[in-house]
């Protein structure tokens, strides 16, 4: 194992005898949710998988490791605040851990330590991908994506995005975007995008024999898995429209730049919604962490070895 990962004993005797393991990623909790829903959801999504019977491996950078699996201390360090805390992509390992800062890691962050320590599957929210209006700014995990072979459950790219373009550049760099028992790429919040997605697979069972072939053939990139909101906390995308183009226009007043554009749009997208969108985001985060595991186990089952 690369010197630089603290691995739970747990998770690496699991990962050595094949057992099925979801990774997670860390910036939902530093950077995502404010306190204590964000703890609250972070033990949630772990309690999820474990029921679903496969094992969490929530991810972070502490005291100068990426530690892959934390205890509940640890997370409700990531959670509280007071504690600096720097949102981890795959530029920042480097810095972040020399410093010996805490770090949240991000979809490409967590799909790189995952990949280090041999998990194949990992559950988050939604992705990040190209900004409206701004088509130079490409979040770090669409290339992520196209480069470490690793299978990520979302509820598609975030909806405060540009997901024509998102889509465009995940066809373009060859990552392949299975439907979980849907034709549409999810919009977060969402259901529908109106976007379709490359295959429509019914069971976990054929997501995981659809991974097993495309990593088979020698392709290295990712494969995303769009798995909808549940029916019964998901918003309308036309009522989420007006939320968004509301605050992506203070954004733009404000001056709000880089990495703080998602969290502040997020964070504004909530108020507006009176509290509905952070009830879709914890129900959509909880649903995929189960697919997850469902799709690691189908893994874990097929007898050949981690990645």
């Amino acid at each position: 194992m690369n010197k630089f990962l603290t691995i739970h004993p747990s998770i690496s005797y699991a990962i050595k005898h094949d057992f099925p393991v979801v990774a997670l990623e860390s910036t939902v909790i530093t950077h995502g949710l404010p306190y204590p829903e964000n703890e609250t959801l972070a033990l949630s999504m772990e309690e999820e998988i474990r029921n679903s019977g496969a094992i969490p491996a929530t991810i972070a950078l502490l005291d100068g490791k990426i530690h892959i699996g934390l205890d509940k201390e640890q997370i409700h360090l990531l959670a509280a605040p007071g504690t600096e805390k720097k949102k981890v992509s795959r530029k920042d390992f480097g810095a972040t851990l020399v410093k010996g800062i805490t770090g949240g890691t991000t979809v490409a962050a967590t799909m790189k330590a995952a990949h280090m320590a041999k998990i194949r599957v990992f559950a988050t929210g939604g992705i990040g991908g190209i900004h409206r209006g701004h088509p130079t700014d490409v979040s770090a995990d669409l290339p992520e994506l196209s480069r470490t072979p690793v299978l990520v459950v979302c509820a598609g790219a975030k909806a405060i995005l540009d997901l024509p373009a998102t889509v465009e550049f995940l066809e373009t760099w060859g990552v392949p975007i299975i439907g979980f028992q849907t034709d549409e790429f999810p919009a977060f919040y969402s259901r529908e995008s109106g976007l379709p997605v490359d295959c429509n697979a019914a069971t976990p069972q054929e997501i995981a024999n659809i991974a097993l072939t495309h990593w088979g053939l020698g392709l290295e990139s990712g494969i995303l898995v769009g798995n909808p909101p549940p029916l019964d906390s998901a918003i309308p995308s036309e009522r989420v429209e007006k939320w968004i183009k509301q605050s992506l226009e203070e954004a733009e007043k404000q001056h709000i730049s880089r990495a703080a554009v998602t969290p502040f749009l997020l964070a504004r997208v909530s108020e507006l919604s009176g509290g509905d969108s952070m009830h879709t985001n914890i129900a959509l985060l909880n649903n995929n962490a189960r697919l997850a595991a469902n799709i690691a186990k189908a893994l874990s089952n097929s007898g050949l070895p981690s990645a």
